[in-house]
């Protein structure tokens, strides 16, 4: 699994990785004073989805 809460294709994946690195996007956190932690890196393979299974 990875981030599927946040997107559904590669692209989308990718966006939301970039977004969150910018500080955009998710919004903050009141009352936190660490910084915000890193998104992990994204594999080096393209993303495969996975099919619903009922």
């Amino acid at each position: 699994m990875w981030w599927n809460f946040i997107g559904r294709t590669q692209q989308e994946i990718e966006q939301a990785r970039e977004d969150w690195a910018k500080g955009a996007r998710f919004g903050e956190v009141k009352g936190c004073d660490g910084v915000p932690l890193s998104a992990p890196e994204l594999p080096p393979l393209p993303l495969k989805p996975r099919g619903r299974v009922r």
